[in-house]
């Protein structure tokens, strides 16, 4: 794959006006019936050529940002329920990997359609986070079951029943370390890939330590592309910002409304967006501040959010459709 070429930061005082020039592209799935509110996850591949979008009426798709129009799209078919997530392999542009609420788990080859693996039998999975090599990747599902997956592989290399509610789940860029968010509000810090806990509290060693920043569960979670902060969401619509040396709570974003769905950062770290199922727009942060710099209009609840991995480009679903600002459709 080619190495990344990033773009230039923007400071936060030229950030708003950047934005705002950039056009906004709505990419519309006429196959799809149940169109409104349908989308549950979207992702960039790594080279930011390719979007892949997944729904709950079981359409997964694969745009070409540049190209609106449906017929430069790429519809894979094969799950039988709703699509939960999606991520593309961070070292392969053109491997997909889709979770259903079938438990199946399938690997896509966009270019020509074909499953390349399939994995059955996972329960009601819902979550997924690859390890930053590509050679492996975790999928949970509503019974607070963890499973390691190769996409080489037909069967599970191993499982991890946690004792909570387990919701997302995010690695840090080593992939030595994994981060579970709970029902409880908390989120658990353990070795990759066997599971266990890195930290422990000091005032009783057996206890191990966890990040407590949400009075309700903890929804959504992202590790910042410097790694100098872990950002997690909650139910309690609140967005904290921990530092990742010391495990402190730097600041909190508080003007969102309803539960924290995703979270997502610019390419160079610089900015945070959070998506929610309640309310209308999107509010841009600046990272190290925490100040709001940008507001995007939106016709309804904005619940997934995804920034371009080498450009101030962002993707967001309005009312279930995607929409992505920063692009130059049908260019020449």
């Amino acid at each position: 794959m080619a190495p990344l070429r990033q773009r230039q930061s923007i400071n936060k005082e030229r950030f708003s006006s950047y934005l705002s020039s950039l056009r906004t592209q709505n990419y519309h799935d006429p196959s799809s019936p149940n169109f409104s509110f349908s989308l549950r996850s979207i992702a960039w591949n790594p080279l930011g050529t390719l979007i892949a979008a997944g729904s709950a009426d079981r359409t997964l798709r694969v745009w070409n940002p540049d190209r609106a129009n449906v017929r430069y799209s790429t519809e894979l078919k094969g799950h039988t329920a709703a699509i939960e997530k999606v991520a593309f392999n961070p070292v392969k542009d053109a491997e997909l990997c889709s979770v259903s609420s079938d438990g199946v788990v399938k690997f896509w080859d966009v270019r020509t359609k074909a499953v390349i693996n399939e994995i059955k039998g996972l329960g009601d999975a819902f979550t997924l986070a690859w390890a930053p090599d590509g050679e492996s990747l975790v999928v949970g599902n509503k019974a607070d079951n963890i499973y390691v997956l190769s996409p080489g592989q037909a069967t599970p290399l191993a499982s991890h029943q946690q004792p909570v509610q387990t919701n997302q789940i995010s690695f840090c860029h080593s992939g030595e370390k994994i981060f579970l968010t709970t029902g409880e509000g908390r989120v658990k810090i353990l070795s990759y890939p066997d599971f266990k806990p890195i930290f422990h509290t000091s005032y009783e060693p057996t206890i191990p330590f966890t990040l407590n920043g949400h009075t309700s569960s903890c929804l959504a979670i992202e590790m910042q592309p410097t790694a100098r902060f872990l950002a997690t969401g909650g139910s309690d619509s609140i967005i904290a910002l921990w530092d990742t040396k010391d495990w402190h709570c730097q600041r909190t974003l508080i003007d969102m409304v309803g539960p924290i769905r995703s979270i997502s950062f610019s390419f160079d770290g610089s900015y945070i967006v959070g998506g929610s199922d309640e309310g209308m727009g999107l509010e841009i942060a600046h990272t190290e501040t925490g100040d709001y710099v940008h507001s995007i209009k939106t016709v309804g609840p904005c619940p997934v959010v995804a920034w371009h991995p080498t450009k101030y480009c962002l993707a967001y679903t309005d009312l279930g459709s995607l929409k992505i600002i920063g692009v130059d459709p049908e260019r020449k």
